[in-house]
């Protein structure tokens, strides 16, 4: 691919999230390697705020009206007619209907799935599985998860040929750094904390349950980074447990390294995750971890972690919480081996080296970004 080619990207929002955040990195590594045309869905672009000024960023035009599917293909097909983009990159199921838009192929196109909203935490749509298997037959479909491969290729059947695992990397250096300024809130007891958008598959209202249940038996504290549609629901709850006082709503932060060096614990309470990058920064950190066992969570802990991951149930959460907060030195480590882990295998290095491949067309080995996985834990593809 020549020298500043344009890569489109559509995400169904540009708000702060995990996909996002990671094209951010990205682009920002690559600097003037590409230019980066953005398209956001919903007309939210609060995370263009991470991109660096000198990076060439447009924002092209088209109007996307909800339940406007044929509408929707329409529009953006003739956005991509008039663009000749070199490549397009969606992202998730939201923005499905750009890839329809581009079919039987006016651009190289990579679709980047992350993993579902709250309506297929529990199961696989039908309908949206059929579509998947239809819009993304001749694309290349990137996957960060081990699960979500072997869904695509087992559910959607879509051709393992075209599908690459890459597993979601991040700036060690920036996370547990000496210096860093802990967050501050001064009060007694360890800190327990999340970082998190607060949407309902991620359910912070489990991790508020189960922190009620450890608040009953231990001194201690929990902070919640992020915001989000749930945040009043989860305000009048903590009040009706009467917590006010041991839980903090800290909004979005964008030095989150400093969340995660106030934290003792950190927790993750999602219904529905693959490979959630605040559970490898957490771990960078040097952080235990207390999680519900989702997506590939189990295979990027240390082995010693394992036994605080848990069912999506609130009572055990708040026991796997507990246990780390009443035995301070095994939780440290614990924390010790999942920054070994983070820093010898999720390096944003090899993150990079993939997407840059996908971006300029190189073929990558099947199913795994160039070897990227060197810890695994369980056997079979990808």
């Amino acid at each position: 691919m020549k020298a500043n080619a344009t890569l489109l990207h559509v995400f169904p929002s540009f708000a702060v999230g995990g996909s996002q955040m990671r094209f951010a990195a990205l682009a920002n590594h690559f600097g003037g390697r590409f230019r980066h045309a953005i398209v956001a869905m919903d007309g939210r672009t609060d995370c263009l705020a991470n991109l660096r000024a000198c990076l060439d960023i447009d924002l092209p035009k088209v109007t996307l009206r909800r339940r406007d599917t044929l509408g929707n293909v329409r529009r953006f097909r003739a956005l991509l007619r008039r663009m000749k983009p070199s490549l397009l990159v969606t992202y998730n199921w939201g923005s499905i209907e750009c890839a329809m838009a581009n079919w039987p192929g006016l651009t190289q196109h990579i679709h980047i799935e992350d993993g579902f909203g709250s309506e297929e935490a529990q199961r696989q749509l039908t309908r949206r599985v059929l579509t998947r298997r239809l819009v993304l037959a001749h694309s290349t479909v990137v996957l960060p998860s081990r699960t979500l491969y072997k869904l695509a290729a087992e559910s959607w059947k879509l051709n393992p040929a075209h599908l690459r695992h890459v597993p979601n990397g991040i700036d060690c250096a920036r996370f547990g750094a000496p210096g860093i300024a802990p967050f501050d809130w001064r009060g007694e007891g360890p800190i327990v904390g999340t970082v998190a958008a607060l949407r309902p598959e991620k359910n912070v209202m489990r991790l508020v349950e189960a922190f009620h249940r450890v608040r009953a038996k231990i001194q201690c504290r929990l902070l919640i980074a992020g915001d989000g549609l749930e945040r009043a629901a989860l305000e009048e709850r903590v009040a009706a447990l009467g917590l006010k006082d041991a839980v903090k709503f800290a909004g979005h932060v964008t030095e989150t390294e400093r969340v995660y060096a106030a934290l003792s614990v950190f927790a993750l309470s999602s219904d529905t995750e693959q490979m959630p990058v605040t559970v490898l920064e957490a771990m960078a950190t040097g952080l235990p971890i207390a999680a519900t066992q989702v997506g590939d969570v189990a295979e990027m802990v240390a082995a010693g972690n394992l036994p605080f991951l848990t069912p999506p149930d609130a009572g055990a959460l708040g026991r796997a919480i507990l246990r780390l907060l009443e035995n301070p030195v095994a939780a440290a480590s614990v924390g010790a081996a999942n920054r070994a882990v983070a820093r010898e295998t999720y390096g944003q290095d090899r993150m990079f080296a993939a997407y840059e491949g996908l971006f300029c067309g190189k073929p990558l080995e099947t199913g795994r970004a160039g070897g990227m996985m060197k810890r695994l834990n369980t056997g079979g593809a990808p």
